[in-house]
């Protein structure tokens, strides 16, 4: 049966029997455990979740596929349905002090990275413990790539910076209804903020990263120099382990935290 969707919601639903297993599974024992899921549209994960965590609380912006899933799993008490935009939720306020809960979601394409940004800032003050997601196949490509390859850029420095990241499998279009025209990559992210290991504080690298990767195709110096920094500020932080003209695509984490730490007093604030 082919479901019905709303077009600017992005909805394509998950139908593959054996990827929603496998997506779930993903995430381990969840018998103690308490899940946020993300758009969880008809319930195909829904599902499975609901018999195997502690808690779950599903986050669904449709109002009709709130009231569905609400209506069926009315006789779940640890099952809770939330009408709600993911991007205007306090996950925070979802999981009780002292404790961490793990996430679970297929991503719309247009806010992924918006979704993303908001899930490494739960991580970041210990809201959030692991996370399956869903996205398109390039995007993922992207948040899983290394330094040096083609798909390396900011939003990989970034997830880097907060999780570790590994590409698990990547599912067809014939896995969903209606098909999309992409191919969806379900990687799974174990929150683990890289900050005080690498001397950095979160907000200003996180801007000096911004900066770094502006203009793909200028060197990171130029970048920077864009950003306001001299070529004798420069000339005097940089560290040997980052060739003069590198492009900051090309460089580990480490290097990029060496650099900043070395230039201790911006020439311009970082706003």
């Amino acid at each position: 049966m082919l479901m019905k969707r709303k077009p600017k919601l992005g909805q394509n639903f998950l139908v593959d029997d054996s990827a929603r297993h496998a997506i779930v599974d993903a995430l381990g024992d969840l018998s103690k455990r308490t899940v946020i899921e993300i758009g969880p549209g008809h319930g195909a994960i829904t599902d499975i979740l609901a018999g195997r965590c502690h808690k779950l609380i599903a986050l669904e912006l449709d109002r009709a596929l709130a009231a569905e899933l609400t209506f069926r799993f009315r006789d779940h008490p640890q099952v809770q349905i939330l009408e709600c935009d993911v991007l205007e939720t306090d996950l925070r306020a979802l999981v009780p002090a002292g404790e961490t809960a793990d996430v679970i979601g297929n991503l719309p394409y247009y806010i992924t990275s918006d979704i993303l940004l908001q899930l490494f800032a739960a991580g970041k003050v210990g809201t959030l413990a692991r996370a399956v997601l869903m996205m398109q196949r390039e995007v993922a490509e992207r948040v899983s790539a290394a330094p040096g390859v083609r798909d390396y850029g900011l939003l990989s420095a970034t997830a880097q910076m907060n999780a570790q990241v590994d590409n698990l499998f990547t599912l067809p279009p014939s896995a969903f209804s209606p098909p999309p025209d992409v191919y969806s990559t379900v990687l799974r992210l174990h929150f683990a903020p890289r900050f005080a290991e690498l001397g950095v504080d979160p907000d200003g690298f996180n801007i000096f990263l911004r900066h770094s990767f502006a203009q793909k195709r200028k060197t990171l110096q130029n970048n920077l120099r864009a950003a306001g920094h001299s070529a004798e500020q420069l000339s005097a932080a940089w560290p040997r382990s980052i060739p003069v003209q590198a492009r900051a695509e090309s460089i580990a984490l480490e290097s990029m935290a060496e650099l900043y730490r070395s230039l201790s007093i911006p020439p311009m604030s970082y706003e």
